[in-house]
């Protein structure tokens, strides 16, 4: 039974004439100045009144619970037809009445999925060169706030490792071919294993041994053991261009051939399509999760406490630990910030959490200075679409 209050959308038939009058507002938000706010409530007040057929003056029934809750499910389940996004996302957790009186801007889903392309690649790189200082330290031994220099590396502030540029060197070819041309990657991941292409300080480092091998004899690694985070935090760029699930499964087994990694670079992808799209996260990852058990630890990841949040180089670890930082937090700072001070492979959970918070938030909300510090931001901008 539904309770009281409750709309059950699956099932409830919207009102003949809220359909009508949202078909209406619809087409009058196509051009709704962009920085201007409304509401449901105020969109709907010319249709509460009618005339009926005996030239009576009517109104309509509009209740606080079920009408509104209608006018809103509606706007927002049409507006993607109409290629708009009705974003409330400034007033998320405020109470400020009912779901009709939430102010919200009217933004055309492609300037939000550039914006979430953008956040992708430079919040991995934020997350990556935060966390390169911090790499191998246990964690709360340290505490990251913002970027910094030295650490086992010794790199200077903003340095991205070998995470952004093999994410990058997969932009630039996907940009290039104007498809997924795996060999095309292998060709660029080693012009940046060889010859330092894609970095932002000329040479490559932080090499990964399953990456390495792989380059060098031109597979990849199909044992167990092969099953390190080295696909994962490259991956995400295969969501610009609606990548198969075989093609990605492709794109990771240029360096990591187990199942265990193509199928984590599949639900990455996934989530992040999902993400993209305007699913929250916890629809994202029920949609995308595996039915395999070796991905049950995955599965508890909202009510896992912080001391059972592995952060090590094993796939499905920095996969996890990057969907919890996302999970517990509510904007893209904090998200990587609890992703790079888990520890351990500090600068591949930062990238991965980094490319998920970017997904969600956008590339408005990373910080500016953050992307100012960043090195090779030039690079960065060659190598997006």
């Amino acid at each position: 039974m539904v309770p009281e209050n409750d709309i059950d959308y699956g099932s409830r038939e919207i009102p003949a004439w809220i359909e009508d009058a949202t078909d209406a507002i619809l087409l009058h938000l196509m051009n709704f100045p962009p920085d201007a706010e409304t509401t449901a409530n105020r969109l709907i007040q010319p249709y509460l009144h009618y005339i009926d057929a005996n030239g009576e003056y009517r109104e309509r029934p509009y209740d606080l619970f079920t009408g509104e809750c209608d006018v809103v499910d509606t706007l927002h389940r049409k507006a993607r037809d109409h290629g708009l996004y009705l974003d409330s996302s400034a007033y998320d957790g405020m109470i400020i009445g009912a779901p009709g009186s939430i102010p919200f801007r009217v933004r055309r889903l492609e300037e939000i999925r550039s914006d979430k392309r953008r956040g992708i690649v430079f919040g991995a790189a934020a997350g990556d060169a935060l966390g390169v200082p911090y790499e191998f330290l246990k964690r709360d031994t340290f505490e990251c706030t913002g970027m910094s220099e030295g650490g086992v590396h010794g790199k200077p502030a903003g340095t991205f490792s070998d995470d952004t540029s093999l994410l990058l060197a997969t932009c630039a070819s996907l940009k290039e071919r104007g498809k997924v041309d795996v060999e095309d990657m292998r060709r660029r991941f080693c012009d940046w294993l060889y010859k330092g292409a894609y970095t932002s300080g000329g040479s490559a480092f932080d090499v990964g041994n399953a990456t390495a091998t792989a380059l060098e004899r031109g597979r990849g690694c199909d044992g167990e053991r092969s099953n390190g985070n080295g696909s994962l935090m490259r991956i995400a760029p295969l969501v610009f261009v609606h990548a198969s699930d075989d093609e990605v499964r492709a794109v990771s087994a240029i360096t990591h051939a187990h199942w265990i990694s193509t199928e984590a670079c599949v639900m990455f992808v996934r989530i992040l399509g999902d993400l993209m799209d305007g699913e929250c996260l916890e629809d994202a990852i029920a949609h995308s999760m595996p039915s395999n058990e070796r991905f049950a630890l995955l599965r508890d990841l909202v009510d896992m406490p912080r001391d059972a949040v592995k952060s090590s180089g094993f796939v499905l670890d920095t996969l996890g630990a990057a969907l919890w930082c996302a999970l517990h937090t509510g904007n893209f700072s904090d998200c990587v910030l609890a992703a790079v001070n888990l520890g351990d492979d500090s600068d591949t959970t930062g990238c991965v959490a980094g490319a998920l918070a970017g997904a969600m938030y956008g590339y408005e909300s990373i910080p500016a200075e953050w992307i100012d510090a960043l090195r090779g931001r030039e690079l960065i901008e060659q190598c997006l679409f």
